[in-house]
């Protein structure tokens, strides 16, 4: 199978050449990454959203989606690592964050987190319409059918029964098209950002070659993205460049916080999930060799029909059809190099968030002892800035693989961000009489860490499991009514 096709190379040139021309692009945006007009409702757009209606034409491609539901357990990274909480302190991700499952999952898995609360109507509840977004693919239908301040100016359960597909075929494809039904792959971005933040990098997808757009179609979700003025509209921070100090500089200048932190008071940020950015600047992406290639790859089945497997598994399950194609080294070789860099990785992270996770505390302390807020402005833009570059590294998905040289030198400078910040309160907690170092509570476990930071999880769960009991099963209900789900879907 050829791999670093001309093709690619060439969409990933546009790619590059979009990148060092972002800072023009910036200039001229009075609102950078903020579309100057949203698209109005598109009657004509149509899209088949019901993931279950194209079992029956695509079985293969159908099944191989079915098995993303392999992954079952639900992991808590909180109980895996506490000091997320403090981390997250003042943020819903506080409160429960547990470790990505397949696409099967998407929807039942925002639904039953702790995060998007426990609405009792369409008018009440802690976040917005925006939180479905990557969700799945009644998100491009609901655009479509709303327009864009229609689908995002709205609270996130206002559209609960209309939002119940996971991620499936109309977010990639164009799912009433006569190609489509011809068999014919029919790529389509129906994400009206998208489609801007991809030409800003110097993607326009209607100009890419089939390869290209294989690769852009995954940043319909696998991307860094935040909440945009009174419609909390999901908009990419690409207008400076897509590495983490680009975006930094982006959300510096724009002055955006996604929250308060609850101890240190530091404006902070939350990174979401780069992925398209990281494997942009790692050697995967250099080469050309896309997401598609390591996560769907060409495979045959037992009657020999070649499909593309839509399971998006770890290439080394699919070995001799992903890392083989490129590489001559054995299984077993490329395995032990990917575990050593998670390795890496994973220790220096650590370090990371013991020093931040120190930071909040002992700007805490100051806060208290009397300092004011020009002695602590400093620190606490350091504070976000070595947050935001841990966050960056761990919220992505695979960045050991995508571009371990990328991740490293993000965490690093990430400790330099955290010892700056550390020595500047020192200062301050010197200053104001502060003993130190600053005593930190027992943050061993998740219950610790919520305890220390007032968290009545307990609560929140209670509402959360009446939530899942009585309104969930309305929304389904209502979904099957409307031919959104099958009808005996449980």
């Amino acid at each position: 199978m050829k791999r670093v096709s001309e093709i690619i190379k060439n969409n990933l040139a546009q790619l590059f050449i979009g990148i060092a021309l972002m800072g023009i692009a910036g200039m001229q945006s009075a609102l950078a990454g903020e579309p100057k007009e949203f698209e109005g409702p598109k009657p004509d757009l149509k899209i088949e959203s019901a993931n279950h209606k194209f079992a029956e034409k695509y079985p293969l491609q159908y099944q191989s989606w079915v098995a993303t539901s392999d992954s079952v357990e639900v992991i808590s990274a909180l109980e895996e690592d506490p000091r997320l909480v403090i981390l997250w302190s003042g943020y819903a991700f506080s409160k429960d964050y547990n470790k990505p499952r397949g696409h099967f999952y998407a929807v039942t898995d925002v639904r039953s987190i702790l995060r998007t609360g426990a609405p009792v109507d369409e008018n009440s509840g802690p976040q917005p319409m925006a939180c479905w977004t990557c969700k799945g693919p009644d998100v491009p239908r609901q655009i479509a059918e709303l327009g864009e301040v229609g689908y995002f100016d709205a609270k996130w359960a206002k559209y609960g029964a209309e939002q119940v597909n996971s991620i499936g075929c109309a977010d990639c494809h164009d799912t009433t098209s006569q190609d489509f039904k011809d068999g014919k792959a029919a790529l389509r971005v129906a994400r009206p950002h998208v489609l801007r933040a991809l030409e800003v990098v110097g993607w326009k997808f209607d100009t890419l070659e089939k390869h290209g757009r294989r690769a852009a179609i995954c940043a319909n979700c696998h991307v860094e993205y935040y909440f945009s003025g009174k419609e909390k509209a999901v908009t990419f921070p690409w207008d400076k460049g897509i590495d983490v100090d680009s975006m930094e500089k982006y959300y510096d200048e724009h002055k955006f916080t996604d929250w308060t932190h609850a101890l240190s008071k530091a404006p902070m940020l939350k990174a979401q999930h780069p992925d398209f950015e990281t494997w942009s600047l790692g050697v995967h992406g250099k080469n050309g060799v896309t997401c598609i290639d390591c996560h769907m790859p060409k495979v045959q089945s037992k009657d020999g029909k070649v499909y593309t497997d839509h399971k998006i598994g770890n290439p080394f399950d699919n070995f001799e059809h992903t890392c083989k194609t490129c590489h001559e080294q054995s299984k077993e070789t490329l395995q032990t190099r990917v575990k050593e860099h998670k390795k890496q990785i994973k220790d220096v992270m650590i370090r990371l968030e013991d020093q931040i996770v120190k930071a909040h505390f002992e700007a805490k302390a100051a806060w208290e002892a009397g300092a004011t807020e020009a002695e602590m402005k400093e620190a606490l833009t350091a504070i976000r800035h070595a947050q935001w570059r841990w966050d960056y590294s761990a919220a992505g998905h695979g960045g050991h693989m995508h571009a371990p040289d990328v991740i490293l030198h993000v965490i690093g400078t990430g400790l330099d961000r955290a010892a700056d910040a550390r020595t500047k309160l020192a200062v301050i907690l010197t200053k104001h009489g502060v003993q130190t170092p600053v005593q930190i509570p027992d943050i061993s476990t998740k219950e610790k860490a919520q305890k220390a930071i007032g968290l009545d999880i307990a609560k929140e769960q209670a509402a959360k499991d009446e939530f899942l009991r009585t309104v969930v099963p309305q929304w389904e209900k209502q979904a099957r009514e409307k031919g959104l789900l099958p009808i005996d879907a449980k």
